[in-house]
């Protein structure tokens, strides 16, 4: 395609062979899979996918990539394209008795939100498979008293299993953006690692716990949960955020359930 990337759509398409292959081998794309794209852009990963599963849904904002997206897979397979911002559409509405594989190479301005997007839709995904910053995605999967240890870590490891796969350099990608990106499979659970009686009483500690990292749970959370109902938990209130695991924030928030229904 002959189409110039846009800046204020985060367009860096992808055109390294060398890691087109590796992206396919690592999703394995079959005939009975419901398959989506999101930011198909010039096609790179969306031919191979139409080729392996002979039906594709890719989701592009950019609507002058839309009519050149369809005539290059003709012949390939069913393509399905709506141009739609991907922050708004609703996933769980495409058709299909199969939950979703959800793919991407995500524009890095709006990777965060994407992904918590996604997540509230959960129930109707079987798997992720997304090119985000490296950095993003070190802190998706960092563990308790790593650095890189944050609410985006906890929220989703709560919904989903964070597989970190391979590197990819800037020079994969046209424009090369600034930094290394990397490729990730999210694997929603079945059954969610830690029972809540409030998911939304949970993103409220878990924000709260991690708004000052360099301050302790006594005053992070002392809006929430005082000194002795912390203590109660076995937790230790001059503890920072980043040192607790998911059960501990798990705790946190059952127990400030239990208090705002008393």
């Amino acid at each position: 395609m002959n189409h110039r990337p846009r800046k204020r759509f985060g367009q860096n398409f992808l055109h390294d062979p060398v890691i087109i292959d590796k992206i396919i081998q690592a999703i394995r794309p079959q005939p009975s899979d419901a398959l989506v794209e999101i930011g198909p852009g010039q096609g790179a990963i969306t031919h191979p996918l139409l080729r392996a599963a002979g039906r594709l849904t890719v989701v592009e904002l950019d609507r002058d990539l839309v009519e050149p997206l369809k005539e290059n897979a003709a012949g390939l397979g069913e393509l399905i394209v709506h141009n739609a911002d991907a922050l708004s559409f609703n996933f769980c509405d495409l058709d299909g008795k199969e939950r979703l594989r959800v793919i991407g190479n995500l524009p890095y301005n709006i990777s965060t939100p994407l992904l918590f997007h996604l997540l509230d839709q959960h129930s109707c995904i079987r798997d992720m498979h997304f090119m985000l910053q490296k950095e993003v995605v070190d802190r998706m999967a960092a563990s308790p008293g790593n650095g890189q240890y944050g609410r985006l870590s906890v929220m989703l490891q709560y919904r989903c299993r964070v597989t970190p796969l391979f590197t990819i350099g800037p020079g994969a990608f046209n424009p090369p953006p600034k930094v290394a990106s990397a490729f990730v499979r999210l694997e929603p659970w079945r059954e969610p690692p830690v029972q809540l009686s409030n998911e939304a009483l949970f993103a409220t500690v878990v924000k709260q716990a991690f708004s000052q990292r360099r301050k302790t749970l006594r005053n992070t959370l002392r809006d929430l949960l005082d000194v002795e109902e912390i203590t109660a938990l076995g937790i230790d209130p001059s503890a920072r955020a980043e040192s607790l695991d998911l059960p501990a924030f798990a705790a946190l928030a059952n127990r400030l359930g239990e208090l705002r229904q008393s």
